[in-house]
């Protein structure tokens, strides 16, 4: 089923400091999350959801994602000859039916920048963008992208951000939205990035996933870079906003968590998850964590 919004952008540009040195000669996207780099669950999220048309916005040191999704006629010939089918099978993800393509992002001036080189690949129409470095749902099987496009359709929104509630001592990680509204479809008001615990006016995060209409591009253009030099999205999101464009939030499901491998925890939280959740070697890891956790409660309680 082909989704409303044919379009998608994917900024894989960031620097990805925060999981050095596992980064220092590999783009962050690229880490495993069991049996799959991070960036191929996103693709094949979006694929499922029926977009056509992806583009990833690189920077340097970001040649493996291409290498990745080029197809590799001399190791599908290689296995081929060795009779190793399930390893072909593993390869499937080179024919996903996406139309991908990419542009640089020479200097990295943050999310919003990234998303500006989108616009001549989008031109005069909507587009899905999901972040390179977050997975949503265990094993990356979420449709929200597709109801993200329907709903933004079907109530002619200018943006549609998917949103899911966090711990309060988390809302410093996330850029958080004031809603006008329960349920699973809401208006948005506003949005405040990274605020404090104690300033943050609600726990609903912004998951890595949004619809935009192209009046973004112009919105992004008129942010001013912060202290950092680097142009935020939620400064442009916040500015439709209050120019009373319709800003919708679309709450993820339960069985919709983002996995965020931004730094080391959340990566290490990740990978046992996906790992434990493997159709084949989880009843392994899962009895291995067991004896894991055994025996450091052993330790601790010596």
């Amino acid at each position: 089923m082909e989704c409303p919004i044919a379009n998608a952008v994917v900024p894989v540009a960031g620097l990805g400091t925060r999981l050095l040195p596992a980064t220092k000669s590999q783009p962050k996207e690229m880490l495993p999350v069991a049996r799959k780099p991070i960036v191929q669950y996103v693709a094949e999220e979006l694929a499922r959801c029926g977009v056509r048309n992806l583009l990833f916005v690189t920077g340097r040191g970001k040649a493996a994602i291409e290498n990745h999704f080029d197809p590799d006629p001399a190791l599908t010939r290689t296995l081929r000859a060795a009779g190793k089918t399930d390893l072909q099978v593993a390869l499937d993800f080179e024919r996903l039916g996406l139309n991908i393509l990419y542009t640089r992002q020479s200097v990295p001036r943050g999310l919003g920048d990234a998303i500006l080189h989108g616009e001549s690949f989008t031109g005069r129409e909507p587009f899905i963008v999901a972040l390179g470095d977050s997975v949503i749902g265990l094993r990356g099987d979420s449709l929200a992208c597709r109801r993200m496009a329907e709903t933004f359709v079907r109530r002619r929104a200018d943006v549609v951000i998917a949103v899911r509630e966090v711990p309060r001592d988390h809302v410093r990680f996330y850029g958080i939205v004031v809603s006008d509204g329960d349920g699973d479809t809401f208006r948005i008001r506003t949005l405040v990035e990274k605020p404090s615990t104690q300033d943050a006016p609600s726990r609903l995060a912004v998951a890595g996933r949004y619809a935009f209409s192209p009046r973004i591009f112009g919105l992004i253009r008129e942010v001013r870079p912060d202290r950092r030099g680097e142009i935020q999205l939620t400064d442009a999101i916040r500015a439709v906003a209050e120019q009373g464009g319709t800003v919708l939030g679309v709450r993820l499901g339960a069985d919709e968590k983002r996995y965020d491998v931004g730094n080391m925890p959340s990566y290490f939280e990740t990978f046992l998850d996906f790992a434990a959740a493997d159709p084949d070697h989880g009843p392994r890891v899962r009895s291995h964590m067991r004896r894991i956790l055994r025996r450091y409660s052993n330790e601790e309680g010596r």
